[in-house]
């Protein structure tokens, strides 16, 4: 059985800064993207919405036109109840009888103003409910343009990025194969306590970055020395010296480049 590989402190601290550079890479991408994945996703929410508002007015249109037509066959049995009873007025043999048909007559003739009162308030909210649908169809219009082009930019961005993100990812996990699970437990637990997700970062003017507390003299020397992981004691960040880091930003540079051809 092969015996494990041993890794020096440097091989740990320069892959450590290695996975700092790949995930500084990733989250360059995923911000490049910004909100466009939410905006996407709001504006087809909205979109669809709307067309679901139009069906329910289209809807309410076709129960409103049912609604006419059940009213005005309704009014041409009236009328034929009404000329059915004049008729009957010809023959009748006394007065009462010719009051009683008067009535349904004039009942009749009640009912047909009613129904035609009924029509006109129908086509009122057809007419209503037209425009409605109209103003929707105009927002839904500009609304399905705007959502087009958010996608179009959005599959851009994907097409020139999702190949590097899933490389980079990979390298990533290659990076914390050759690190301890200490170390990177750590590294993750810092990373996702901080907003710039900078977990590993180098000496800037006597003090880490990001940081405003200065580094002794000698903490700086065990630092360069590169015996030991050493830890920024105000933010727990892993700490690195400029030289490190800068000959392992020339190196991923290069792998970077190679990864957008």
């Amino acid at each position: 059985m092969a015996k494990k590989k041993e890794f020096t402190v440097e091989e740990k601290l320069r892959a450590l800064y290695d996975l700092q550079l790949v995930d500084s890479r990733i989250d360059e991408i995923r911000n490049m993207r910004g909100e466009l994945p939410l905006e996407v996703e709001d504006l087809d929410a909205e979109v669809e919405g709307l067309k679901k508002r139009i069906d329910k007015f289209k809807d309410n249109l076709e129960e409103l036109h049912s609604k006419i037509a059940d009213r005005k066959n309704f009014i041409e049995e009236a009328k034929n109840k009404i000329k059915k009873y004049k008729e009957q007025q010809d023959n009748v043999r006394n007065n009462r009888e010719f009051d009683s048909l008067s009535k349904e007559v004039e009942y009749q003739e009640l009912e047909i103003e009613l129904a035609e009162k009924h029509i006109r308030e129908f086509s009122a909210q057809i007419e209503h409910k037209s425009v409605k649908i109209e103003e929707a169809q105009q927002v839904i219009d500009e609304k399905a343009k705007h959502l087009e082009h958010k996608r179009q930019e959005l599959d851009g961005i994907l097409q020139e990025t999702v190949k590097e993100e899933e490389a980079l990812q990979k390298k990533a996990e290659e990076l914390k194969k050759s690190i301890e699970e200490r170390l990177v437990n750590a590294y993750d637990r810092i990373r996702s306590s901080v907003k710039n997700g900078l977990a590993v970062v180098t000496i800037e003017r006597g003090a880490s970055g990001g940081s405003f507390f200065t580094i002794p003299p000698q903490v700086q020397v065990e630092i360069a020395a590169r015996r030991k992981v050493m830890t920024d004691e105000h933010s727990g960040r892993i700490l690195v010296d400029q030289e490190l880091a800068q000959e392992e930003e020339d190196k991923m540079e290069k792998m970077f480049s190679k990864l957008t051809k």
